[in-house]
């Protein structure tokens, strides 16, 4: 005991912690972008173990939307700990979850005859819905998209289609899926653009019901509102109308993932409320917990009834104390009118983004709504080092789709926080094009 007393009181570094993680984290779980240690935040800053501050863009990978460090949910949650940490809702029953759910039933896109569906992730919520798709529906099949990424559990990885790594070594993923072509149209291989196109990519859908996947075989299709690994695509309005039509006319489950935008990442609340369209399912993680672990599926109340107890038991969901962080989040959320400054400050990061692109030919593209924003580069190693130089110059940024810097910072990112980031860009920029960032950078970087 005294040894591990005197590792937790020495001065930590970064490249020891990140050492130590080596040495005993399994590397399945790891995308390492760069050997830095966060040891604290606030707001939209981040401290590492040496004191150096950064500027945070990647919101956790989008889970700390409020940011990081708000004093009122630890002060909520540290009541909440000292009363009832948790108490299995599988038995017995709890205020805080029954409160939770309520107030986002408020917030789903259409009536109020809905339920909800408590996991612990997201990508335990994404095996929910498959349940629920599949009870309610009495079929088999299930529709993702090229590019997916639903999660890492087995029924989350089956619906995905994004990363080999994520399914060599693992033996037959869950049958009966069916990817398509997600609607890109700044990559359109139809060579279309979106004006006059005539939502070919569905076609291949339609096609596809006409030729060997009986419709009325299909449960569910699951539908990211915008494609968020993939790089940041906002697929065309008309698509996703037409897509929740499709659906409609064959009783297919439109299940739309949110577990990546919800929570006014998108400058609304949920990004499906973008496209005009309620889908029958919504899936959430990530920043749901607010900092603290929590998925969730929502929908109509009789598809979210059409599975008995036990088909999705886990101890901890609708953890008390969880459920307490979320509703001081969602206080906060309303009280501060986070949603609607996502879609300010988004419109300004993005137009300051376009500025650079205006000025600088390695931005390709910059596309994106509230602060859930992607810029395209112009190839992987220029991304690579500019994601390096960023870092070492206090901005957490990385990398997803083939090269697309992932803007996506925490909602109460300042404007002062924004105009230092695009300047580091900037500077990002110049420094590679005076060859100035190391090699070295293309050995740090990993990541996707």
């Amino acid at each position: 005991m005294s040894s591990l007393k005197t590792n937790e009181n020495r001065l930590c570094t970064n490249k020891e912690i990140c050492t130590r993680e080596l040495e005993v984290l399994a590397k399945a779980q790891k995308l390492p972008y760069c050997p830095i240690a966060f040891a604290s935040g606030e707001g939209a800053l981040l401290y590492d173990y040496e004191g150096k501050e950064y500027i945070d863009l990647l919101s956790s990978a989008s889970s700390a939307n409020i940011g990081h460090g708000n004093k009122e949910i630890a002060e909520a949650v540290k009541e909440q700990m000292c009363k009832l940490a948790q108490f299995s809702t599988a038995y017995f029953s709890c205020r805080e979850p029954v409160e939770y759910a309520e107030k986002l039933i408020q917030l789903y896109p259409g009536d109020n005859n809905k339920k909800v569906l408590f996991s612990t992730t997201g990508s335990e919520s994404i095996d929910a819905a498959i349940k629920l798709a599949k009870g309610y529906t009495g079929r088999n099949k299930i529709i993702s998209f090229n590019g997916a990424y639903h999660g890492s559990t087995f029924g989350a990885l089956s619906i995905s289609a994004i990363s080999l790594n994520m399914r060599r070594k693992m033996g037959p993923m869950i049958p009966d899926i069916y990817h398509f072509n997600y609607p890109i149209c700044i990559k359109c291989p139809y060579g279309k653009c979106e004006s006059s196109c005539n939502l070919e990519c569905l076609k291949e859908m339609e096609n596809a019901f006409n030729l060997y996947l009986p419709p009325e075989e299909v449960a569910a299709v699951f539908f990211e509102p915008i494609a968020g690994d993939a790089g940041i695509i906002i697929p065309p309005k008309k698509y996703v109308q037409a897509l929740s039509s499709l659906c409609k006319k064959h009783g297919i489950l439109f299940v739309v993932d949110e577990i990546q935008q919800a929570w006014g990442r998108s400058g609304k609340f949920f990004a499906i409320e973008h496209f005009d369209v309620e889908p029958d399912l919504i899936v959430m993680g990530k920043s749901s917990g607010g900092g603290l672990p929590m998925g969730i599926v929502m929908g109509k109340t009789q598809i979210m009834d059409s599975l008995d107890a036990p088909a999705h038991v886990f101890t901890m969901s609708g953890n008390s104390t969880v459920c307490v962080a979320a509703l001081k989040m969602l206080e906060i959320f309303e009280r501060d009118n986070l949603v609607e400054q996502s879609r300010v400050k988004g419109e300004y990061f993005k137009n300051k983004l376009l500025d650079l692109k205006n000025k600088y030919d390695i931005i390709k593209d910059v596309r994106g709504l509230g602060l859930s924003i992607g810029v395209d580069l112009s190839d992987k190693i220029s991304t690579t080092k500019i994601i390096y130089q960023c870092q070492q110059n206090g901005l957490v940024l990385i990398s997803i789709g083939e090269y697309t810097l992932r803007i996506q910072p925490p909602l109460v990112i300042t404007y002062e926080q924004i105009d230092k980031s695009i300047y580091i860009i900037e500077q990002a920029i110049k420094s590679l094009l005076n060859n100035e960032i190391p090699d070295e950078a293309l050995s740090i970087i990993n990541g996707w």
